[in-house]
């Protein structure tokens, strides 16, 4: 067995570990993941969309508990807190797309921002949790008209309803921080924003990466929107793999960090505009039609990069898949997948690849 996947297990193995929004894209890759290093695994959330990766790959059995409830309830929350007594929490619950949170302003705050306040709150004495990793968005960052690539100390900010959710979310928890939490947790609490993730299991809706897959099973055109647009692509078990890392310090950090957020951000040649990600399914697949539609229905940011040198320094996490690497990987999880293989067995195989034990 890889020394360092040992290293992990050694850690993780019997460890309470209680993850909000599980039932999620990324929250289901998470469990798979932390289930993989035998992790004792409690999952809150809303129940799951029927057509999800958390259904497909059968993640409930994963779970030590599976408890269907609303972040926004702070009773349920707090008596699934005090009830577990996990050591380490993942906080991944959310309204997600920043297309629905025009639809549904209020619902988004109240999920990302109220929601957040909720668990800090009900953490706020609990000396016995050592690690909370508050996951937001690489969509936290004031826009610039410079082709900036952000740092974690540049300043927040956000037009969207769901990006000033999330700028709520990471100033609420440095004010928890700061001035309410015990001394005990303070410095075990942290903030991670990653990039645009994109990976296996992924059936949000007005997302680039699953209308493409839809398209491609359904052949029938693909109708994007801002084509020239910028994202820090990344496969989802690229950030996954740095909250895992990040709770880890967290556990035995007893310093003080001044800016407790953290960027997961892929490489800069992964930084590519829209277009380019639809042109990779379009000649790999030879199924693909497309069409633009020019639309301002809401607002977007049009160039987002992210910084993660202070992840790979202080961490020692970094990415490891480039573009084609990852949308090779989103392609093979389709083909698997319709040709009826395991979700799960598919999700663990490309972790074990990730992680060098193939």
């Amino acid at each position: 067995m890889n020394r360092n996947f040992s290293e992990l297990i050694n850690f993780w193995k019997g460890k309470k570990v209680f993850v909000t929004g599980h039932t999620g894209f990324k929250g289901s890759w998470l469990v798979i993941f932390l289930k993989m290093l035998k992790a004792d695994i409690i999952g809150y959330a809303l129940k799951p969309e029927k057509n999800s990766l958390f259904n497909k790959a059968r993640c409930k059995k994963l779970l030590k508990k599976n408890i269907y409830g609303d972040i926004k309830n702070y009773d349920s929350l707090r008596q699934n807190i005090n009830r577990y007594k996990p050591e380490i929490i993942f906080h991944l619950a959310a309204q997600p797309l920043v297309s629905e949170s025009y639809k549904k302003p209020i619902l988004t705050f109240k999920t990302n921002a109220v929601g957040t306040a909720n668990l800090l709150d009900i953490i706020k004495k609990n000396t016995k949790i050592k690690s909370v990793v508050i996951v937001t968005t690489d969509k936290v960052y004031q826009s610039s008209k410079e082709k900036k690539i952000f740092e974690e100390n540049d300043n927040l900010g956000g037009k969207d309803p769901y990006s000033i959710s999330k700028v709520s979310a990471e100033l609420i928890t440095r004010s928890y921080i700061d001035t309410i939490l015990n001394k005990k947790i303070k410095n075990k609490v942290s903030t991670a924003r990653s990039g645009n993730v994109i990976g296996g299991g992924d059936y949000s809706k007005n997302r680039l990466l699953p209308d493409i897959i839809k398209s491609i099973n359904n052949k029938k055109t693909l109708t994007i929107r801002n084509p020239n647009n910028i994202r820090p692509w990344q496969h989802v078990i690229e950030p996954t793999f740095g909250y895992i890392k990040l709770a880890k310090m967290l556990y035995y950090f007893k310093g003080y960090e001044k800016n407790p957020a953290w960027n997961f951000g892929p490489e800069k040649k992964n930084f590519v505009t829209v277009i380019k990600i639809v042109e990779y399914f379009k000649k790999n697949t030879k199924k693909l039609k497309v069409k633009v539609k020019k639309t301002n229905r809401f607002y977007e940011t049009k160039i987002l990069k992210l910084n993660s040198n202070k992840s790979k320094k202080k961490l020692g996490w970094k990415p490891k898949w480039d573009l084609i690497q990852s949308l090779k990987k989103v392609n093979e999880w389709n083909n698997l997948y319709n040709k009826r293989i395991d979700p799960n067995k598919i999700c663990q195989d490309q972790i074990n690849d990730y992680l060098g034990l193939k």
